[in-house]
């Protein structure tokens, strides 16, 4: 029987309520903290996880948390409430060890997508789970970019943040000099001085890697000078520019098959 947890002041609480509202306190851990049941358990396939807290409700409506191989308590429902910070949680709370993904390990030929100053925590997590959805091979992530493993973006990734590389790229356009001199070539999401993306072979034999920038500012100079050439998605004269989760989702499918 897991012990039971009373208090909001506990300090397993506080520490796990730290987890989700702190970046630089998750990084420092190197663990993250998620809430939902079906969240939990994808990110349980690709993050050990260390702690699990969950509500008598929870408990009767998914008997199969108390099997799960990890520290566990039950906790009250005004616990669970301070653990969500809303007032009608899901009532399944997991602290996970953040999964360790190093620029030097990713492979050679390989698909990836670079986000710079993506700072919307939706289209991060989005863009992430597209990525995963296609198979690419990780994702580079500038300063300034929503943290990957903050509550919003994981609920956004639906998971996939626990099953796709997620490099911190603190220099976007020196790592993206590295992935062009391994051959891969990295494609710029612009208006200017671009191809229409159906004028671009989606094949890259030698890999490639899709940059995006914010929807308000776009790419730096630095990070499209470190670009061979620069695409866009053909749009009709309704709109002026599509959501940044959006136009990476159909640039991750049109080179779903790069370099394979």
């Amino acid at each position: 029987m897991p012990e039971r947890i009373t208090s909001r002041e506990n300090a397993k609480i506080k520490y796990a309520c730290k987890l989700g509202q702190s970046a630089a306190f998750r990084a420092e851990e190197n663990a993250f903290l998620a809430e939902g049941y079906k969240l939990c358990l994808e990110l349980a396939k690709g993050c050990p996880l260390k702690v699990i807290y969950y509500t008598c409700r929870a408990q009767d409506k998914w008997p199969a948390l108390q099997a799960l191989p990890c520290e566990q308590y039950l906790v009250e429902d005004h616990v669970a409430e301070k653990l969500a910070g809303v007032e009608s949680p899901q009532g399944v709370f997991g602290v996970f060890g953040r999964p360790a993904a190093r620029f030097a390990d990713l492979p050679r030929g390989g698909r990836f997508l670079a986000l710079e100053r993506v700072q919307d925590p939706g289209n991060v997590g989005a863009l992430i789970r597209s990525a995963a959805a296609f198979d690419f091979d990780g994702v580079l992530l500038s300063p300034g970019c929503a943290d990957p493993f903050a509550p919003k973006v994981l609920r956004a990734s639906m998971g996939a943040a626990g099953r796709m590389p997620l490099v911190a790229a603190p220099n976007l356009a020196d790592a993206l000099a590295e992935l062009a001199s391994r051959g891969v070539l990295c494609l710029a999401a612009a208006l200017e001085n671009s191809l229409p993306l159906g004028e671009v072979d989606p094949a890259c034999p030698g890999g490639v890697c899709l940059v995006i920038g914010s929807e308000g500012q776009g790419l730096s100079a630095a990070a499209m000078a470190a670009c061979q050439k620069a695409v866009r998605i053909p749009i009709t004269d309704r709109v002026e520019s599509l959501n940044a989760s959006v136009a990476g989702g159909v640039l991750l499918w049109h080179f779903r098959g790069a370099g394979r």
